[in-house]
């Protein structure tokens, strides 16, 4: 069966699904215009068929490493240097599990988060939830928006305002790329991250840490609970990792691979979905570790523990470092990654509008409402702000996340926990119990984070 095929077939529901567990049946695609067009071969190797399933995990990797994860980890490394390194891999850990739980949502009822919400809860719900999801894709594009004209600015002088401004492009790479084919618009995303990965691989080696520190910094310490300012500063790495508008991403976008409707299949696609979100957020771990190192090793080393913008950490590499290169290392990094979080926002922001309100648009003009959506507030905060206090963007865009993230955590374990809503692929209660566990976690550090924000 070729993918054209598969792209024409109905999603399915399993037979507890169809007595009615969920409020609504299903009614359509996820993404349709890319459901299920990369073809699974059910009789390749089960290397190829990995193979297959090597993608949607990037994309999602790409929101663990975006800005504002950049903002909180350059001032914790630069402010306690490698000690919130545990911090970084214990939300890593989280985002293995929680994004392990949409591959099982999807694969499972055939739904994304947002169709999940809207056919399992009644509309006085579904509404305000949706209301919610869009403002935390708003508040993820200003700080991946600010990104990206923080790189333009960086590397060629364009004023903040302008760049804003020219990140709407990434519409019409998001375009280009899924005409070509969904597999093309994630070649892409790998390979910014390679570059990514490359630059602050040579800015660690210019840097030269102590590496017996960065180790002992993967090791939990009292500190954190000791230490008022390191407890917030370790709250806001939690609350930057973790991000909504990636549950309902990753819900989408496993469903673009035409794994098969037999229980057999759809746990075979579940496997390797799963390890391709776990590898991808191994690599997302690797980068915003190196970007606390490189603090650590830097500002933390030299005294500078004040640092938490990005354009003044960037000016400080070169006299630190002593080498012309590393500034604009930094600088290319910065880019790609504000270039791949805006398109893969978009895409969150089209399975946002798709899910809730089932609104039939053209491609393109989906992309350019959703894009418009998040750019229209972007360039009007920054030109409040202007230059100088970029840095406070990043950080209330933050707090508005946090805001929203229960409201996206709560229905991804409760559903993924059903049995007459998923059938065999069902949570184990061991994985509900774990993810009750972070999902309260999140809440409460989430809580306190917005708390001490508004209050403290």
């Amino acid at each position: 069966m070729d993918a054209r095929t598969e792209v024409a077939a109905p999603p399915t529901e399993t037979a507890e699904q169809a007595r009615g567990s969920w409020r609504k049946p299903i009614s359509e695609r996820s993404l349709s215009d890319v459901f299920r067009t990369v073809k699974v071969s059910g009789h390749a190797s089960s290397w190829r068929r990995l193979a297959a399933f090597f993608g949607p995990g990037y994309l999602v990797a790409v929101g663990y490493m975006d800005p504002g994860n950049w903002a909180t980890s350059i001032a914790g490394g630069s402010k306690f240097g490698y000690a919130l390194l545990f911090v970084a891999l214990l939300s890593n850990i989280m985002a293995i599990i929680l994004q392990s739980l949409c591959a099982r949502l999807a694969i499972g009822s055939g739904r994304d988060l947002a169709q999940a919400c809207r056919d399992g809860y009644p509309q006085w719900a579904s509404f305000p939830l949706w209301l919610l999801a869009e403002l935390a894709i708003i508040a993820t594009d200003v700080a991946e928006v600010i990104g990206t004209a923080i790189g333009l600015n960086l590397l060629f002088g364009i004023p903040l305002e302008i760049g804003v401004l020219l990140t709407a492009l990434d519409v019409f790479v998001v375009l280009l790329l899924q005409r070509a084919g969904f597999r093309y618009l994630e070649a892409f995303i790998i390979t910014m991250l390679i570059v990514i990965a490359i630059c602050f691989g040579v800015q660690i080696a210019l840097a030269d840490p102590e590496w017996g520190a960065v180790i002992r910094g993967f090791a939990p310490t009292t500190e954190l609970v000791r230490n008022p300012e390191m407890l917030y500063l370790a709250l806001g790495i939690i609350g930057a990792t973790v991000m909504p508008h990636n549950l309902y991403l990753h819900s989408a976008i496993v469903q673009t691979r035409a794994f098969g409707t037999s229980t057999k299949e759809k746990r075979e696609a579940l496997k390797f979905a799963t390890i391709d979100s776990t590898v991808a957020l191994c690599l997302a771990l690797l980068v915003n570790a190196s970007i606390l190192i490189l603090a650590a090793a830097t500002f933390y080393k030299s005294g500078n523990t004040e640092v938490v913008e990005l354009g003044q950490a960037q000016s400080l590499l070169h006299p630190l470092l002593g080498s012309a290169i590393a500034p604009t290392l930094f600088g290319i990094a910065l880019l790609c990654c504000g270039l791949n979080s805006t398109v893969t926002a978009t895409l969150a922001g089209q399975t946002v509008m798709e899910g809730f309100l089932q609104i039939g648009l053209a491609p393109w003009l989906r992309r350019l409402i959703t894009r418009s959506v998040a750019l229209i507030p972007a360039a009007g905060v920054t030109l409040l702000y202007g230059e100088a206090e970029t840095a406070k963007l990043l950080i209330l865009s933050q707090v508005v996340l946090s805001l929203q993230l229960p409201f996206a955590i709560v229905p991804l374990v409760q559903f993924t926990a059903s049995r007459s809503k998923l059938g065999d692929l069902v949570s184990p209660r061991w994985l509900t119990f774990v993810a009750v566990l972070i999902a309260l976690l999140i809440i409460v550090l989430n809580a306190k984070l917005t708390w001490d924000y508004f209050v403290g």
